[in-house]
């Protein structure tokens, strides 16, 4: 059984007296903080980010590893298909846990102009905020839309700012821990949150929670070229990839 929140009894039965003695610990304020927003995080999705890493260099088969947890955790089928296709990425951070994506696209056809693919968040993990230029060639605008199958998913786009009212801190990593845009829809399963003003290439990001999302984005097509992160860094390493 799920709250308005989409987090699940076991979860919150299993996140029962975290945070405790916080002080006691010597965590600074931000750290309690930390640790009362990742609360609901079930045993099963909760990640060492140390782990995603080996020398140094982010572990692609390790973020496969999360994320098949995490479908396996939702009940969702993972087909014989499923690992191979992942696309998994901390944008040069090392901070996976923290920041990154995954996704499996099912299909891109540019010919038809039709996408589909699934996006796949852990707990308390952002996906970048980013936007779509017009595409070079005859391929039209990006329109895109997300139905969160299961988990919960803050989706940020244009709007007002309400952003001090969801329990989401955006990474240091990510542009020193701003954002452009700060309009929240909280996304629980069975919610489709279309972009808004896909004619102006807005800018949008998502953040993952308690128990992380499993989300499919539908569009009309895709081209990986033409997206833009607003930080720096993430964006250059993205677009030499």
């Amino acid at each position: 059984m799920q709250n308005s929140d989409g987090i699940s009894r076991r979860s919150l039965l299993k996140a029962t007296g975290v945070g405790v003695g916080a002080a006691a610990l010597g965590l600074s304020a931000a750290d309690s903080l930390a640790m009362k927003k990742c609360a609901g995080t079930p045993k099963a999705l909760q990640f060492d980010n140390a782990s995603f890493y080996k020398d140094g260099k982010f572990d692609v088969e390790k973020g496969k590893d999360a994320i098949i947890a995490l479908m396996k955790y939702h009940n969702c089928p993972v087909f014989a298909r499923t690992r191979e296709k992942l696309w998994v990425s901390d944008y040069n951070t090392g901070q996976f846990t923290k920041l990154g994506l995954a996704a499996d696209m099912f299909v891109n056809n540019e010919a038809d102009r039709y996408m589909l693919m699934d996006l796949y968040l852990l707990p308390g993990q952002m996906l970048p905020e980013h936007w779509h230029l017009d595409p070079q060639g005859d391929l039209p605008e990006k329109h895109e839309g997300w139905f969160i199958r299961h988990g919960l998913s803050y989706v940020a786009g244009e709007g007002e700012d309400n952003l001090k009212d969801f329990p989401i801190t955006i990474p240091k990593c990510h542009c020193g821990g701003t954002t452009t845009t700060k309009h929240i829809v909280k996304a629980t399963p069975g919610v489709f949150v279309p972009l808004k003003n896909p004619e102006r290439s807005p800018k949008h990001w998502q953040f993952g929670g308690p128990e992380g999302a499993i989300i499919t984005e539908v569009a009309n097509v895709h081209s990986n070229p033409d997206v833009r992160h607003q930080d720096k860094a993430m964006n250059d390493f993205f677009l030499k990839g």
